[in-house]
């Protein structure tokens, strides 16, 4: 404004700011949530330009929010099994999903899957080994003590499975998956449970996030992840390299293979990591550059708490040990931001995503009336 030559209707014709703290008061004390967005509707000049281009991002923001938690309050997520016997971080109340987060939970018989696998035809096991040789490259035996050829039987098997899997999501109208199962000497579930790595590969990068291990929580991170665009890739913790200061992070699988840098890698396994049995595995590591880690955990009191940081996936080898790896630089040093984290109480699972994603996770949070941890 013209500051020295504004009269009283032009003043009140700018006075937009007035009203809104009053407003936000009613609503607060109605127990109505509101959020407020500050800034300019149109371009403008100078120094301006900047609180339009910010209003105009931070209503992009919050609509993606929205259109996320529509996602979760109409999401069908499966559990297929249990949840890996002693992790006590993992283990879920499928009534608070319900309740805090409005997705339902369909619980599954590892029969549902046998019945699907059995009804593989021919020509749908080839056309689904076809699509994974068309997504990933095959490994060579490596160094690693238990690593084996990619063979044709592991290859055609694993396909099956994943024609299995394909079927299950179709006739339980899934959007999303959690499954685990130990299974014991060799038997049917054993030798099913070892092969879902590959499928479940395929139905993360097509939106489906299959999370291991029985890990709802983090299925329903990785869910909020890949609607956010961002990917969400099953991961843990792995290493703290002090020497170069980042973080080693991956999974043994699935991964969310549409943000792998490069193609993901099949490698064949002896012996699996942390679970019975053996068969392919996936490795890669993820896109270079920005990246956000989303955790879900619950606390004492019975509620959902998100936990999230964004950081920078860098250069560097990788293991070749058919899982995931990642080298993630955050804003702290690898010990100061290990102990900033596990202090919020966190499951030991995150979902890893591409890009910078806090700002809308925030809004996210605010919508589902959640506790949101930022570390970094």
């Amino acid at each position: 404004m013209d500051y020295p030559n504004t009269g009283t209707a032009e003043w009140l014709a700018n006075c937009c700011a007035c009203c809104v703290p009053e407003i936000s008061n009613a609503f607060a004390r109605s127990r109505i949530q509101f959020n407020v967005v500050s800034g300019l509707l149109f371009p403008a000049a100078g120094n301006a330009e900047q609180y339009y281009q910010r209003g105009w991002r931070e209503i992009e923001e919050w609509v993606q929010a929205a259109g996320v938690l529509r996602e979760l309050s109409y999401a069908r997520v499966g559990f297929l099994g249990h949840t890996y016997p002693g992790m006590l971080d993992m283990y879920s109340d499928f009534t608070m999903h319900h309740a805090q987060l409005g997705a339902h939970v369909e619980v599954l018989e590892m029969d549902d899957l046998h019945t699907r696998v059995q009804s593989a035809t021919e020509d749908e096991i080839i056309a689904k080994i076809a699509e994974i040789k068309d997504v990933f490259d095959i490994a060579a035996p490596g160094k690693d003590k238990i690593s084996q050829p990619v063979t044709d039987e592991a290859m055609r098997w694993s396909a099956t499975v994943a024609v299995g899997l394909d079927k299950l999501v179709a006739d339980f109208d899934l959007n999303g998956l959690t499954y685990y199962y130990r299974g014991l000497n060799g038997n049917a579930n054993e030798e099913l449970g070892a092969t879902l790595i590959i499928g479940n590969s395929l139905l993360t990068a097509r939106g489906v996030p299959a999370a291991g291990e029985g890990d709802l929580k983090t299925c329903m991170a990785m869910l909020i992840m890949d609607r956010l665009g961002a990917g969400g890739s099953y991961t843990e913790f792995y290493a703290m390299d002090f020497d170069e200061e980042f973080i080693l992070m991956g999974h043994d699988g699935p991964g969310h293979i549409q943000i792998s840098a490069g193609r993901p890698v099949l490698r064949g396994l002896g012996l699996f990591h942390g679970k019975r049995g053996y068969g392919l595995s996936v490795e890669f590591n993820v896109q270079l550059g920005p990246i956000t880690i989303l955790g879900m955990t619950q606390t004492a009191e019975g509620r959902l708490k998100l936990l999230a940081a964004e950081g920078e996936s860098i250069p560097g080898s990788r293991l070749e040990i058919g899982n995931t790896n990642s080298r993630l630089r955050f804003g702290l040093d690898p010990a100061a931001f290990m102990d900033r984290w596990c202090e919020h109480g966190p499951t030991h699972h995150v979902a890893l995503g591409v890009g910078h994603q806090l700002g809308k996770i925030r809004k996210l949070a605010r919508l589902l009336d959640l506790e949101l941890a930022v570390v970094g």
